[in-house]
């Protein structure tokens, strides 16, 4: 409750602050009771952008067409300038797209490596049994050979 009347008191101190603006302009630009008698008498002039008055007495408060500069030195020093400045800013990494298959790639990576790790033990437990049955030299060409065959297959 103590918020509401604290903020009634600040929009109060707010509306003194503007109309002691207000009076102080309108007190700036008055020269008197006198000129606000004459303001009220005299009209504004009005001031025509694409009317064409018929009338001569009008014809004296039409905006002259204005003509268009001409920009195309200007535009071509900034073209000049930024062209340098835009090469080397930029990184073409960044904004080529990635491959449609980015992120299934991103979620098998964790299962890629576990089944790695487990070819990796299997094979081993595999030689390990032929180095056991068989003689050391046969398991050496059959390794070998099993090497040979999955190089040729990558």
């Amino acid at each position: 409750m103590g918020e509401i009347g604290q903020l009634e008191d600040e929009a109060m101190k707010r509306k003194q602050r503007l109309a002691a603006i207000k009076r102080k302009v309108q007190g700036g630009n008055e020269g008197g009771p006198d000129k606000k008698a004459t303001d009220e008498n005299e009209l504004p002039k009005p001031i025509f952008r694409s009317y064409k008055p018929i009338t001569e007495e009008l014809s004296d408060n039409v905006l002259p067409k204005a003509e268009p500069a001409d920009v195309g030195e200007a535009v071509k020093g900034e073209l000049e300038n930024t062209s340098a400045v835009v090469m080397e800013e930029l990184d073409f990494m960044n904004l080529a797209p990635r491959k449609p298959d980015w992120d299934l790639k991103r979620d098998i990576a964790k299962k890629l490596e576990k089944l790695e790790k487990r070819t990796s033990r299997a094979i081993g437990e595999i030689i390990r049994d032929r180095l056991k049955i068989d003689d050391l030299a046969d398991a050496v060409n059959v390794g070998a050979s099993h090497a040979a065959a999955a190089g040729d297959d990558d």
